[in-house]
């Protein structure tokens, strides 16, 4: 597979990186972020996308430098030794549990807003999803680039459109009353809640670190990566924000604006609910149509994520297979040159949690906090990682991703847990086999 014809440009990579980071959430997490911070919503999207920025440069320079398959874990083995690289590698491998039913339960919303479905068949559709994943990924993952870029144009049109309409249409018009941002701009905002939103949000931008991952699919890594991920980072911070600023210029219904009075502020039950409120605000603006044509991008957008998650994550346990931490049986590549045992095992894992998740019924919210745990560790351990690999100069772009990381944790807050323990886990683990197999 060395042909560079079979292989990514610039532009493809910055629309599958821009897929990956609208997918499950472009429509669903700017309202869940509204019921937070309220109009401080609009900060917490402006400060996250400033924020990301200098992560994605240190990210694209180590990408560029140290083209791998294991991506954050093999810099971080790069700068402090193995051990410390393999716990990384497997904190990104175990946050699967977790992070795959909070995607596909984030997708599967708008399944759910085009077509009610039982809550069997529900989840006899995220399973049946897997397959489609499987055969998305089994040529490699090239193909559905070519496909995600097309989509990354899709919702970018839709979501430009839904703005000038909105935000046009509610300036001239004479109907509306109050709009939620003339409400709640009113409120006091308060930086605690901005910074709780921030580290929900932080969902959004989990897909920067998988593209390193993916540099061995670049025709020139060296070249492309960094204004790939660029690209596609500061378009759809821009996205989100827009989406949230949609949100809020919503006109609110008669009743609400009633009860506002009376009360003195807003209450968060009386705002839209999180899995229509795109979907409404689709349909005020263009008269109709929001549940199919939200929903269709939502459904694609939120599969070209796990797709994303899918290779980056069979590329990483192949790796670790010919390392020997994991089995060997996971190393074979097929003619493609795609590591398809491997990539088969991680949607078997991943149908296994989606059929816990349904029987345990866990809460969307926790299990994003969660996943948006883990990567901040893993994200601060390539920042670390960085300040021994590059070059003077990314210095201060480290300190700024390494205090990002630090505000993230605090906005977090004991949702933290569950990565530092499977990092407790994880290092003695790696400790003990890096012990046991020096003394065969």
């Amino acid at each position: 597979m060395d042909d560079s014809s079979t292989k990514m440009g610039r532009w493809q990579g910055a629309g599958l990186l821009a897929t990956t980071l609208l997918g499950t959430g472009v429509f669903i997490l700017p309202q869940m972020t509204i019921d937070i911070a309220g109009y401080g919503a609009i900060y917490t999207w402006l400060l996250l996308t400033l924020a990301i920025i200098p992560v994605t440069v240190v990210f694209g320079a180590l990408t560029a430098k140290f083209p791998h398959a294991a991506g954050p874990a093999y810099f971080v083995e790069q700068a402090f030794g193995q051990v410390a690289g393999r716990s990384i590698g497997l904190l990104f491998l175990f946050v699967v549990p977790i992070g795959a039913p909070a995607a596909i339960l984030l997708t599967f919303h708008f399944v759910y807003a085009l077509t009610p479905l039982s809550e069997q068949g529900l989840l006899a559709a995220e399973l049946g999803s897997l397959l489609l994943l499987f055969a998305l990924n089994y040529k490699g993952i090239q193909i559905s680039a070519k496909l995600q870029f097309l989509l990354t144009l899709a919702i970018i049109i839709v979501v430009i459109a839904l703005f000038s309409v909105i935000q046009f249409g509610l300036t001239t018009g004479e109907a509306v009353v109050q709009t939620y941002s003339t409400v709640l701009s009113q409120e006091k905002i308060q930086p605690n809640l901005i910074m709780t939103a921030a580290g929900l949000a932080f969902w959004s931008f989990l897909g920067v670190e998988a593209m390193s991952h993916l540099a061995n699919d670049f025709r020139n890594p060296k070249k492309d990566m960094l204004p790939a991920m660029m690209i596609g980072t500061v378009l759809v911070g821009s996205i989100y924000f827009l989406c949230t600023w949609v949100l809020l210029r919503m006109p609110m219904p008669t009743d609400i604006v009633a009860s506002n009075l009376q009360s003195g502020h807003l209450q968060s039950s009386n705002l839209p609910s999180s899995n229509l409120a795109m979907i409404n605000a689709f349909n005020y603006g263009f008269g109709g149509l929001g549940a199919q044509v939200i929903g269709i991008l939502g459904i694609a957008g939120g599969l070209a994520t796990v797709n994303v998650y899918t290779a980056s994550l069979s590329r990483l346990a192949w790796s670790f297979s010919k390392d020997g931490v994991l089995p060997r049986y996971l190393s074979p590549l097929n003619q493609h040159n795609v590591p398809s045992r491997a990539l088969a095992a991680i949607l078997i894992v991943m149908g296994l949690v989606i059929v816990l998740a349904y029987v345990a019924n866990r809460e969307l919210e926790d299990l994003i906090a969660w996943v948006n745990g883990v990567f901040v560790v893993i994200y601060f351990a390539s920042m670390m990682a960085a300040a021994k690999l590059l070059p003077k100069r990314y210095q201060p772009l480290i300190f700024l991703g390494c205090l990002f990381c630090a505000l993230l944790a605090y906005g977090l807050g004991l949702k933290m847990v569950y990565a530092l323990l499977l990092l407790c886990l994880t290092l003695p683990f790696l400790k003990w086999q890096q012990t046991h197999l020096a003394r065969e």
